[in-house]
Parts: structure tokens; sequence; C-alpha cells
């Protein structure tokens, strides 16, 4: 079997970063931006007043007493020029009349019969914003694959791109099979379960900012899951198959998405949870074959599927924060020695690492528990406490 790490290789070696599309600005939002945007004009415009007050010459304050010769609001077109000894009421972003060299805030003077009085001699440029002091023109504002936020949106209507173009989300089809599901709603009868798995699978998508396609839950007949995977491929950048991946009587997947002309690219991984995790490409689309088992569904997307998704989405950033954690209490290996096992625990200060209860792969639970992983390498078949292991903090946003 592969190796983990190998077969999170060969997922990210095969998610190619969709095609750019142009979308509105709004709509770009959490998104990585397909190419290097410029600024074609600069931020400010032009040079304005940074504060309500009085624009004038700092060699003509010194006798402390000018005459106000008009006032310049914001958005004024045709600014007079400051006449010699002279100051102008401005507003905030109004522009800077020809001539001014500094604004005094109208907090510190006071008005009298048509003058304005200081408190004291200004410094040249106070108060002044000058054209292109935020942004020169053709300065680099965005470069290709940052992401987004806030704060570029806001820059990037300022300098007058209502469009951009982004890598999009992902649309991915999650399909869960298996005739003893029933719905979130439903009262399970005998051997029945309700899926979880449909609303887990399908919140880590959207976590990840892809598009979740939530499929109706197939039943475990063949001919059920080949049209329920066809369906899938029409409508979507990635499969996820949920369940019937492994070798029991109606486990159907290998056998539909290979009779489909699914390329395998692997089955079966030496790790712990989610050995037969599987992954094909059809139509340059990535299928994932993911375990039923809820832990295992969960911890197979967190590792193989979202980072697979961000690249889609041009993000630099695929991996989480990756620490050294100390174990709390002592731990044993309870089979295979040659595969990686992922632990859920709680990181605390220090790196101190606290198991996150029972770590059978049905106990979902304590998924809400934990905000990290200990990868436990091939080998070890157990570990005392205070021993070192690596940490992904899976709580925390990507930093490589």
């Amino acid at each position: 079997m592969l190796g983990y790490l190998e077969a999170r290789k060969l997922v990210l070696e095969r998610a190619e970063p969709l095609p750019p599309r142009r979308v509105p600005l709004l709509e770009a939002l959490g998104l990585a931006a397909a190419e290097d945007i410029r600024a074609a004009e600069p931020v400010p415009p032009f040079t304005n007043s940074a504060m309500d007050g009085f624009a004038l010459r700092c060699g003509d304050a010194a006798p402390g007493r000018l005459p106000v010769a008009g006032t310049v609001p914001a958005g004024m077109a045709e600014v007079p020029a400051l006449g010699p000894g002279e100051a102008l009421r401005i507003m905030t972003g109004a522009p800077l009349p020809a001539g001014a060299d500094a604004v005094v805030p109208i907090e510190f003077v006071r008005e009298e019969a048509g003058w304005v009085v200081l408190s004291g001699a200004p410094r040249p440029g106070a108060n002044i914003r000058l054209a292109g002091e935020d942004i020169p023109a053709g300065g680099l504002v965005v470069s290709a694959g940052a992401v987004l936020r806030p704060a570029e949106v806001g820059v990037l209507a300022a300098i007058g791109c209502p469009e951009v173009r982004v890598r999009p989300r992902p649309r991915v089809a999650v399909i869960t099979t298996g005739n003893e599901l029933v719905d979130a709603g439903d009262r399970p009868g005998p051997g029945r379960i309700r899926d979880a798995n449909i609303h887990s699978l399908c919140a880590q998508a959207m976590a990840a900012g892809a598009i979740p396609l939530p499929r109706p839950r197939v039943e475990d007949s063949r001919e059920a899951v080949a049209r329920a995977v066809r369906d899938a491929l029409d409508e979507a950048d990635v499969v996820l198959t949920n369940g019937g991946i492994s070798v029991g009587d109606f486990d159907f997947i290998k056998a539909v998405l290979e009779d489909h002309g699914a390329e395998r690219v692997f089955w079966k991984v030496a790790q712990k949870p989610g050995s037969p995790l599987g992954l094909w490409v059809h139509r340059g689309k990535l299928i994932f074959g993911i375990p039923g088992n809820p832990v295992a569904a969960m911890l197979m997307f967190e590792t193989y599927v979202r980072p697979a998704l961000r690249r889609m989405m041009g993000y630099r950033n695929l991996h989480r924060p990756e620490r050294t954690g100390i174990l709390e209490a002592a731990w044993k290996r309870s089979g295979d020695p040659m595969r990686t096992e992922f632990l859920r625990v709680v990181a605390g200060p220090g790196g101190r690492a606290a198991l996150a209860g029972p770590q059978g792969s049905g106990i979902l639970s304590g998924m809400m528990r934990a905000n990290a992983l200990a990868l436990i390498p091939e080998g070890p078949t157990a570990l005392e406490a205070g021993a070192e292991v690596p940490l992904q903090l899976i709580d925390e946003a990507e930093d490589h």
C-alpha cells in the first residue's frame, strides 16, 4: 500500500487549478486572484485634505491670523487657488488648493468675523494626503494566488476594478451509500442509522470554500451506484463517494468507477483510519472513494480532499500549520505498525496534546473535541507520556 505522504502527493499532482473566471467584486471574496492586478491610476487620484480645517501656506502663518477667502467642499471640481496671505476653509477629502502646503484642523483654530486665528505655526505637509501615497499608478495591488479578503475587495474598488479574474469555487458532489442509512430528521428503525456523513462532508466542503452538491442517497446496488456516479460527474468538478469502497459484498464503488472508464490512481493507503481510501480521475475530474465510518470520512476529507480543493482554487497555502506536540498520556497501537495513525487530540499550551477521547473510527463526537491531529508514523507500537509527536492544527488556517 501507498504511504500517507505519497498518497497526498499523488492527489495534489492531479488537482489542477480550475480555469479562471471573471466575477463581480463581492463574489470574489475569499477566492484567489488568477492574475496580478495593478493600479491603472494613483490612489488617491489627487492631493487632498485629511481633515476638516483651513488650507494655508505655512510661510503666511507667522502673524497668527489670516482672512478666510472661501470654502472648498469635498467633490469640488474647480478649486480656487490660494491667494497670498489667505486661508481657505476645507473639508476632509476636498482637493488641496494650489499654493497651499498645510491644513490646520478646525479643532486648533478660532474663527473671528471672517478671520482664522491660529494657535501655533503648522508644519509643511501637515494633514495632507498626497496623490498616489496609498497606491501609485502601475503599482502591484494583488498578486496572482492572493486570497481576496475584505481589505483587498475595498482596494480593488478604489482602483476601479468592479470585476476580477479568480479561480472559482469547485462544485463538490457528495454521494453517500448504504441501505442502513436514513435522513437526519427520521427515527431509525431496527438496523438503521442516521446519515451523518452527508452533512459533515458537505459542511467540510463548504468550510474549504467549495460548493457542496449533496446527492440523493444511493441504495446498495450496482445499478444505483453507477447512475449516481454518472449524474454526479455531469454536474460537479469533484465527486466524493462515501461508503461502498472496501471489499464487502455490497461495495460497488471501485468496479463502477473502472467500468465507467475512470483511471485508478490508487486504492488503499497505509493509514488508520481510512485504509480503503481511493482516488480516480475521469475526464480530468477527481473522484475520491472515501470510507463510510464517520471519523474516517472526516479525516480523509481533511487530509486529502481539503488540500486538493484549495489547490483547485489557486490558493498558495494548502496545508494546516504543523507543530511538535507532547503526549500527555501513554499510547499503544492496536493494529498494523506499518501504517500512519491519525489520533484526534486536543492541543494546549506548550504543545501539550491530550487524546480527544476514544479513537474508534465510529466515535464522531471526538472530532468535536479535537483541534489537532497527531500523526504517528510507521514503526512504533507504543509511545510513553511525554513523547514528542507531529501535530497538524486542524482549527487553524493553512500556512504552507
